[in-house]
């Protein structure tokens, strides 16, 4: 990703305590770069949304401040500094009374775009998010499924293109299935756009899945650990960190490493094997083939239902690159810790 010299949001020392001597956050430091998706992460009362309101000023510090390109928000006006913020909510927020179309056009609105353009950007917009633009404009909010008003959401928070988007639990209230879905496409967007992204999460799995890097939290708004997913998983920095992440890091870690070519066994699949690359077990309904780049999540998957112990592995163009085993996985997964333990630090 293209990176900045100076970050782009910077926490200087940012408190907030409330009139009843709750501390929500307690004098933090931490930057976020430019263009980068920074998950924050953390059990309920650790202050992650908390801190994410402080960016748009919906919460004010009683201490330190906030900085968002180099200014303090403490200086700008709350209504014009929201207005270039985008903001998701778990519960989405879309007017019911307006279609989908009219509530992505709200902010360009109330900064003046005309017609015309406002009309290019939602249909841009509705694109990008996955939905068409000629079926789901016109709607209505009820009209729309969990998962649809979710991806409007994203798009509204887009509309005028923000340098910052904020994301508070935006997917906690879609189906698991439905959750990943969304998970996914918002990755891809990001990638796409590279939107600076500030993600508040309870799961560390949506954590180290979205983010590229992960902030973990604890009571009181205490800053455990910021570090790529890996590390966060693989060196944890504190008692805590080790306890909140649990036993199954080793789990998470396949869905963060991708297959390469180094992986495979062969350039030359077996017998009668290249014909069915990716495919899970002989005679079963074909699957989606494996390919490189997928996760070493979906490679044990398609390993488990092998009955040979044996998968094929298809490059870009659909064509035999190999064959997989339970071996080359595991030193796939070795692969990856050992080259995230000799990377650099994370400042």
């Amino acid at each position: 990703m293209p990176s900045s010299p100076e970050p782009l949001i910077r926490f200087e020392g940012a408190a907030k305590t409330y009139a009843d001597g709750t501390v929500a956050v307690g004098g933090l430091d931490l930057d976020v770069r430019e263009h980068e998706l920074l998950t924050l992460v953390g059990p309920s009362g650790s202050g992650k949304s908390t801190l994410l309101r402080m960016v748009n000023r919906l919460v004010e510090p009683t201490g330190g401040r906030v900085l968002v390109a180099g200014r303090d928000v403490a200086t700008e006006d709350p209504v014009l500094l929201r207005r270039g913020i985008g903001y998701v909510i778990q519960d989405v927020g879309l007017f019911p009374h307006r279609t989908v179309a009219q509530n992505i056009a709200t902010v360009p609105g109330l900064l003046g775009w005309d017609r015309r353009r406002t009309q290019e950007r939602v249909a841009e917009l509705l694109l990008l998010v996955g939905l068409d633009p000629a079926v789901h404009g016109p709607r209505y909010p009820h009209e729309l499924s969990g998962g649809q008003r979710q991806r409007v959401g994203v798009a509204r928070a887009l509309a005028a293109n923000p340098q910052v988007m904020l994301m508070d639990e935006p997917f906690g209230a879609v189906d698991p299935e439905g959750r990943r879905a969304l998970q996914e496409e918002f990755r891809r967007i990001h990638d796409e756009l590279g939107t600076t992204v500030l993600l508040v999460t309870h799961d560390i799995d949506e954590a180290v899945v979205l983010g590229d890097r992960v902030a973990v939290f604890s009571q009181g708004g205490r800053l455990e650990q910021v570090d790529s997913p890996i590390r966060v998983l693989t060196q944890p920095a504190s008692p805590f960190v080790a306890q909140f992440i649990g036993a199954s890091s080793a789990v998470r870690l396949l869905s963060l490493t991708t297959l390469t070519p180094a992986d495979l066994g062969g350039a030359t699949p077996p017998a009668g094997l290249a014909a069915d690359a990716g495919s899970r077990s002989a005679g079963a309904a074909p699957a989606r083939p494996l390919r490189l780049g997928d996760s070493l999540e979906d490679a044990f998957a398609a390993l488990v239902s092998s009955p040979d112990g044996t998968v094929v592995v298809a490059d870009d163009d659909g064509a035999p690159a190999g064959t997989l085993t339970l071996a080359g996985l595991h030193a796939a997964l070795r692969r990856s810790v050992q080259e995230e333990a000799t990377a650099p630090a994370e400042p």
